[in-house]
C-alpha cells in the first residue's frame, strides 16, 4: 500500500506539527500553510495531545472503566492511550481506529507484543463499521463500560454539519451504561479571535486536507446529547484539568480548540 503524494494525511500533518518525523512533503506543505495563517498552531497541536494524556489519566484514576477505543488514532507517538492507561491500569484494554491502512498496519506492527491492545481500520465517521467490527467486540466486554474518544476528529466531516452529532448519538446509544465520551473540537470563539480562526479555516479549506469545520459552543454540546458531563464541561483545552497554574499568557490558538468528558448515565 503506497502514500497518496498529492494528499495530506491528518495523522502526518499532525506528526508534523508535533515536531516529528513521520511524514511527508505534502504534510509539511500543509502544515507551514496552516502556521503562515496562524503561527501558534503548533501549539494546538501540542495542548491536544496533553490534553488526550490528561484525560485518560482522569479515566484511568477517576474512574473504574478499563476499556478504551480511541477512534481516528493516528500514528503511534509517545504518550499512547494504552501507554497512559496501561501504566496506571496494566489490565486496561485499547482498541485502536484509523482510517489509513498504512497506519493501521504500522500501529499493528508496533503493537503486536502488547496483547491488551489492537488496531483496526474502520471509518470513524461509520459508527457501525466500528461497533461491528469483531476484534472490537471480541477483545472488549460491551457489558461493561468503555471510554470512547474522539480528540480532534470530528472536525474533519466533510458532509452536513449536523452529521457529526448525529454520529456520536449512534456511538453512544451503543456504549454501555457508566461509559465516557472524550472529544476535543476547534471551536468558534464567536469572540475578536475569530477572524484569526477564520483565517485558518481558509487555509485548511485550501489545502490538500479539504477544510475543516469550527463549532460553536453549543454545536459543541449537541456531540454530548445525553451524557452527564464531568466538570469543568465545555472548555478550552488548556483549562481542562490543567497539570499546573497558567503562567504563560494564552493565545489564540489555544482560544479555538475546546473539548470535553460525558458520562452516560
Amino acid at each position: 500500500m503506497g502514500v497518496d503524494s498529492n494528499r495530506a494525511s491528518v495523522a502526518h500533518v499532525y506528526d508534523y506539527l508535533l515536531g516529528r518525523s513521520d511524514n511527508y512533503g505534502i504534510d509539511r506543505k500543509t502544515g507551514q500553510q496552516m502556521a503562515a495563517a496562524l503561527p501558534d498552531v503548533v501549539e494546538v497541536a501540542k495542548e491536544n495531545r496533553a490534553f488526550l494524556i490528561r484525560a485518560m489519566r482522569f479515566i484511568a484514576k477517576q474512574t473504574d472503566v478499563t476499556q478504551f477505543v480511541d477512534c481516528g488514532s493516528g500514528l503511534p507517538t509517545a504518550e499512547n492511550v494504552h501507554q497512559v492507561a496501561q501504566r496506571l491500569n496494566p489490565e486496561s484494554k485499547v482498541v485502536y481506529v484509523d482510517n489509513d491502512p498504512v497506519i493501521t498496519a504500522h500501529g499493528r506492527a508496533q503493537l503486536e507484543e502488547n496483547d491488551l491492545t489492537r488496531y483496526v481500520e474502520g471509518d470513524i465517521f461509520d459508527p457501525r463499521s466500528i461497533l461491528d467490527n469483531e476484534t472490537v467486540r471480541t477483545h472488549l466486554d460491551w457489558r461493561q463500560p468503555i471510554a470512547l474518544s474522539q480528540v480532534a476528529t470530528l472536525h474533519h466531516h466533510k458532509g452536513e454539519r449536523s452529521a457529526p452529532a448525529e454520529v456520536m448519538r449512534e456511538y453512544i446509544d451503543a456504549l454501555p451504561r457508566g461509559s465516557y465520551v472524550i472529544i476535543s473540537q476547534l471551536l468558534d470563539p464567536e469572540s475578536e479571535d475569530a477572524a484569526v480562526m477564520r483565517e485558518l479555516e481558509r487555509a485548511v479549506a485550501r489545502g490538500s486536507l479539504g477544510g475543516a469545520a469550527w463549532r460553536t459552543r453549543t454545536e459543541i454540546e449537541e456531540l454530548f446529547d445525553g451524557l452527564e458531563m464531568v466538570d469543568p464541561g465545555i472548555t478550552e483545552l488548556v483549562h481542562w484539568w490543567p497539570d499546573g497554574s497558567q503562567l504563560k499568557p494564552l493565545t489564540v490558538a489555544h482560544r479555538i480548540i475546546a473539548a470535553g468528558i460525558g458520562r452516560k448515565l
